[in-house]
């Protein structure tokens, strides 16, 4: 344990120096672009007219999901970010376009829809005088149908009109009809394009890096991942079936599992497994930390950290989240400092 975090300070200065980078990166992101929406209010008593609760509107909360928390969250770090991606023309459309062009980011390559919704998410949460703020049911708002083909050529138009001026391509797939076959050949044009997708991974042949969850990983190799061997096994796996450069498999409290071509496997343990409290959205966070240290000019390992880092993050709070490089500087420190810190994957560097 001490070796691992003397080898944690030693890096120390490395770390700082690529998060300080994120800045200077210039991303386009294409994905499904949600609006996540928070409806908050006190339970009052159960109503008379159905066994169903009560409750007092106190706030109501719109934020950026989906791809658009991926974009999001890329915009918080400091990059540069071009939003690729489907709106319809409806009141949460507007919301969230307004949400991302307050963050600075560019939504020159988001299509308009007439015939089709945005795709939102609405959670009405409740809480009592004494009691935590409790998810009581969510109402989904979506299209299954795809987009038009001329909105796909639409799409990928754009995008390879962008593919000289952006410094990585990541793909945010939700599963909601915005990375269509067109779409996708487009962004893989891109000789650093990284993969978030929720299903279908084999469409996404050759691309960089892939960043799949454990359940994702298990969809992917159709078999459980429930040991070691498993584990190693799917990684292998999702080499061969996608023809990536590397596979990244998030595993929760378990850490994280990077494959490579050459056969290599480096594990990292979770920097916060202490402190979880919803871990809505950290994919798109690790994402994001790990691209923009990939532009840096990090090493897939050292990306890894950072994502890893950015991730222990956000896991602290309750739903969609973000955060920023003056708190992932912080959280280094803080680790850096624990006398308790597993950092064991840092004998891999």
């Amino acid at each position: 344990m001490n070796d691992g975090i003397e080898l944690l300070r030693s890096h120390r200065d490395r770390l700082f120096e690529l998060i300080d980078r994120f800045s200077e990166a210039t991303v386009l992101v294409v994905g499904d672009l949600t609006l996540d929406e928070f409806l908050n209010g006190e339970v009052e008593r159960v109503s008379r007219e159905a066994p169903v609760l009560i409750l007092r509107h106190e706030e109501t909360q719109q934020i950026p999901g989906g791809g658009a928390n991926a974009i999001y969250n890329f915009a918080q770090l400091g990059a540069t970010v071009k939003a690729v991606g489907l709106l319809g023309k409806d009141i949460q459309g507007q919301a969230l376009a307004q949400l991302l062009e307050a963050a600075g980011v560019d939504i020159e390559g988001v299509v308009w829809e007439v015939d089709r919704p945005t795709v939102t998410k609405t959670r009405i949460t409740g809480h009592s005088r004494q009691s935590v703020t409790q998810q009581i049911v969510r109402i989904d708002r979506k299209s299954n149908a795809l987009p038009a083909l001329e909105l796909q050529q639409q799409l990928a138009a754009y995008i390879r009109d962008q593919i000289d001026l952006v410094d990585a391509i990541v793909c945010s797939d939700y599963g909601d009809g915005t990375l269509t076959q067109p779409v996708i050949e487009a962004a893989l044009e891109h000789s650093r394009t990284i993969v978030d997708s929720q299903k279908q991974i084999p469409r996404y042949q050759d691309a960089m890096i892939f960043t799949p969850n454990l359940p994702e990983a298990e969809l992917a190799v159709g078999y459980a991942i429930s040991d070691a061997a498993s584990l190693s096994r799917a990684g292998r796996d999702l080499l061969r079936l996608t023809h990536a450069q590397y596979i990244l498999i998030t595993r929760g409290e378990q850490g994280m599992t990077l494959f490579d071509r050459s056969g290599n496997e480096q594990h990292i343990p979770a920097f916060n497994r202490t402190k979880v409290f919803d871990v809505t959205g950290a994919g798109d966070t690790v994402v994001a930390a790990l691209t923009l240290g990939l532009i840096a000019g990090a090493t897939v390992w050292e990306a890894v950290v950072l994502g890893n880092l950015a991730a222990s993050i956000v896991v602290r709070r309750f739903g969609t989240t973000t955060t920023t490089t003056t708190e992932m500087k912080t959280a280094l420190e803080t680790l850096i400092e624990r006398s308790e810190l597993e950092v064991v994957a840092f004998n891999n560097y």
